[in-house]
């Protein structure tokens, strides 16, 4: 998973199946879903684009999505937000989510 800025957010989100990780560094709950997160990007590889954006360094942006509690799994489609989950999620609750759009 890479971190993006507001820039390189905006070229990859047009492009298929986007996963987006609003996270902050000082978030307990983020960092336990890093590493599921971490472990379903390969499991999806080539299927789905995975990235993270710092609520801290891109508040904009994160306003723009309506992103007030972290972590934030926003699900993109060719753009479009498919779903939106707050808090923590274990991997099966993810894959379920990722499964609705492939």
């Amino acid at each position: 998973m890479r971190i993006v800025n507001k820039e390189e957010f905006e070229s990859i989100k047009n492009n298929g199946i986007v996963l987006v990780d609003f996270y902050a560094d000082w978030c307990g709950p983020c960092k336990m879903v890093a590493p599921v997160l971490e472990e379903l990007s390969m499991e999806y590889e080539g299927q789905i684009n995975f990235v993270k954006v710092n609520v801290d360094q891109e508040g904009d942006l994160a306003g723009e999505y309506g992103v007030m509690s972290i972590p934030n799994l926003v699900l993109m489609k060719d753009g479009q937000i498919v779903k939106q989950v707050v808090g923590y999620q274990p991997k099966p609750a993810i894959k379920a989510l990722i499964d609705t759009v492939l």
